[in-house]
């Protein structure tokens, strides 16, 4: 094996794990112990930080150093990270402009075949219909938040109210960073209220130093993803508070793609039924209506109650704008 070829393959397996053996090292690259260390004083005149470490079976350490050595992935490393740096600026992190220029930078020095094949993923986001624009955050923001998280120390902040007023000092113990939709929030503890709490990133003006260390807590049902998914819709568990079925009058195939998260079941070539869910009654019987054709409600007994309800707010609406004169054929 070449110099070159061995020092990369070297340099991949000291990226692979923490810590080498030397003598494992020596019979990986079919080299002796004595070819190691001069390979491994090779790399550290490149400018990676190796540390040798002691014992029985002393080996060697690639440790993190003051400035950043070239770095080498394989072809799905690349692939994954050049990816992911296209699709960087829907995040909603303020990285849109880095990531643009990393992503150039990588794809000029991949191979030609990882960059044909690269060049065949044409990215497009695109928000959900109703998602508000996502509000970017600061990287110095998330950073702060991360390193709150990974070291368990308790984080002061001020919170920025949604629209006018004066911002509100929180102290919490951070568990978790979540990204959804273009969004990012801080889930933590708020020793203040005792209670569990998801803060918009954006609007998060950490302060510092840091508090005390805390022991983290264990996460209502002890699942992140549903315990945020859960707080989204309003509820405790990843359930909707209220949920109800109508038989529509149009095929299945017309309802499946605007169902959402419904469960929708075929009754005929023209009908179907939707199962689904939302905050409020209310707010059930107009997601149903977005379908605009007839239909019979299933159950359960509240669901009903609520089509009353929201019929008769309806005709008053349109009875008001009657009187008001819209709706009139003018000449």
């Amino acid at each position: 094996m070449a110099t070159t070829s061995r020092l990369l393959t070297l340099l991949s397996l000291l990226q692979a794990r923490r810590d080498w053996p030397g003598s494992v090292l020596a019979s990986r690259l079919a080299v002796s112990d004595r070819t190691v260390r001069r390979d491994i004083e090779r790399l550290r005149e490149m400018g990676y930080r190796i540390e040798t470490t002691m014992g029985p079976d002393g080996g060697y350490r690639l440790d993190a150093g003051a400035e950043m050595p070239p770095l080498l992935f394989d072809d799905d490393q690349a692939l994954a990270i050049a990816i992911a740096l296209r699709a960087a600026p829907a995040l909603g992190a303020d990285i849109g402009e880095a990531a643009v220029r990393a992503f150039a930078t990588m794809r000029q020095v991949l191979p030609s075949r990882l960059r044909h094949r690269l060049d065949a993923v044409d990215v497009t986001m695109v928000g959900r219909p109703g998602d508000a624009p996502a509000s970017a955050v600061s990287v110095d923001v998330l950073l702060t938040l991360a390193q709150a998280v990974r070291d368990r120390v308790t984080l002061r902040f001020d919170y920025l109210p949604r629209g006018e007023g004066e911002a509100q000092p929180r102290r919490i113990e951070p568990h978790h960073l979540v990204a959804s939709h273009g969004r990012w929030y801080l889930l933590g503890w708020d020793l203040e209220r005792e209670d569990w709490r998801l803060f918009s990133a954006d609007r998060v003006r950490p302060r510092v130093p840091y508090g005390a260390p805390f022991v983290p807590r264990v996460v209502p049902g002890g699942d992140v993803d549903a315990f945020v998914s859960a707080r989204f819709k309003g509820a405790d568990t990843n359930e909707w508070p209220c949920r109800g079925t109508v038989l529509l009058h149009a095929p299945a195939r017309d309802v499946l793609p605007f169902a959402g998260d419904g469960i929708v079941t075929a009754v005929d070539d023209k009908r179907c039924t939707l199962e689904a869910g939302s905050w409020s009654s209310g707010a059930l019987v107009a997601s149903f209506g977005r379908f605009e054709v007839a239909m019979e409600v299933v159950g359960p007994p509240e669901l009903v109650e609520a089509f009353a309800v929201q019929a008769e707010r309806f005709a008053r609406a349109a009875s008001v704008a009657s009187a008001k004169g819209f709706g009139a054929s003018h000449e």
